[in-house]
């Protein structure tokens, strides 16, 4: 069975994750492209596509061709409706992180693939990591008892993306927060199997992005076009108690800087990914801790050590297409994400806690 793909966006994350990945799957064709602009579309074709492959401007046009799969891969403010109109058309889809600008739109989203019994799923591709699987795997046997307590980590010390509509709000719905704190709460969350948020405390900074002199990983910005936070915090209280701290950053001053991870405290045991993956824990009165081992044949369960996590994403959503089972991130997750984003947001616009009910009412 091949698996007949559409690409909606074939600018920086289609070439640098998707389309590669995608093209190394012998039961998928790429069969249309479509990007507002043309010549971004017919290089994807060019370098990606079948022979008979389609280019299109107008994702409606192109969904109008017998496509088994859409990935939507634009910035944030098109996940919604182009995925819905996806969905509506019978296909199931893969929209790029976060699931969507705002938490209303997002449950349109769900509401749409319910609707239509079609598979949705989100692109947070650090699940899919040599350490995430591992930690996963020893979260879902209950090493770690109970967590408790949390960190996710996206802290960046100026690595600001100057390219795209990163910094435009109305494009993306927020900066830092959403871009890349939405991979270490997803990545948290799904540690802890924990999707029921209670209230949410939140706080958002520009400290730094009125300054287009700021030395940069990307080059200096254009501060009159930086209409976004360059960092974010916040913390959510789960309604068993649990915690979970969140930070975000492009630009901060500091050198504790982490992406994508995750620091966990259980009953039994805790996990770190700082340097690494370590276990920590405690056994007849003394404390130990280890270093796990992630090189291929390092553990005896774990497989794949040596995978790029975007072909291990690629490869279990096509699979998932073709057995018609649940994906790894299931839109009911990823939704859950956004809505925390947004109450984070909310709460440091409105200077109070947000109770989760709140959200996207």
């Amino acid at each position: 069975m091949t698996i007949k793909i559409g690409i909606i966006g074939c600018g920086g994350i289609a070439n640098g994750k998707h389309l590669p990945a995608l093209s190394k799957l012998a039961d998928v064709a790429l069969v249309a492209f479509c990007d507002l602009i043309p010549e971004r579309a017919e290089t994807a074709r060019a370098q990606y596509g079948t022979a008979d492959a389609h280019v299109y401007t107008d994702y409606r046009e192109m969904l109008q061709e017998p496509l088994d799969v859409v990935h939507v891969l634009t910035p944030n403010a098109a996940h919604a409706p182009l995925t819905i109109a996806a969905l509506e058309a019978g296909c199931d889809v893969m929209c790029e992180k976060p699931m969507a600008k705002t938490a209303a739109e997002a449950t349109a989203m769900l509401e749409a693939a319910k609707r239509t019994g079609k598979l949705l799923t989100i692109g947070y591709q650090n699940r899919f990591r040599r350490d995430s699987q591992y930690l996963h795997a020893v979260c879902e046997e209950g090493a770690l008892g109970e967590i408790y307590f949390a960190k996710a980590h996206a802290i960046r010390r100026r690595a600001v993306p100057t390219w795209g509509v990163f910094l435009d709000q109305e494009a993306q719905g927020g900066g830092p927060l959403i871009d890349i704190g939405t991979h270490a709460l997803d990545l948290t969350l799904w540690m802890m199997d924990n999707y029921e948020p209670a209230y949410v405390v939140g706080q958002t900074y520009r400290a730094l992005g009125d300054n287009p002199n700021s030395a940069n990983a990307w080059g200096p910005w254009d501060p009159a076009k930086f209409t976004v936070e360059d960092s974010a915090f916040g913390y959510v209280v789960m309604k068993n108690g649990a915690t979970v701290f969140l930070e975000s950053s492009w630009a901060l001053n500091s050198l504790d800087v982490k992406e994508a991870k995750t620091t966990l405290c259980g009953a039994k045991g805790g996990a770190d990914m700082d340097h690494g993956l370590t276990l920590n824990g405690e056994d007849h009165q003394t404390l130990w801790q280890k270093e796990v081992d992630l090189t291929t044949g390092g553990v005896d369960f774990f497989e794949g050590a040596g995978e790029n996590p975007a072909d291990v994403e690629a490869r279990a959503w096509i699979d998932a297409v073709k057995t018609r089972t649940q994906p790894v991130v299931r839109p009911e997750q990823a939704l859950v994400v956004t809505k925390i984003l947004e109450a984070i947001y909310q709460s440091a616009r409105e200077h109070r806690p947000v109770n989760f009910e709140e959200v996207a009412q």
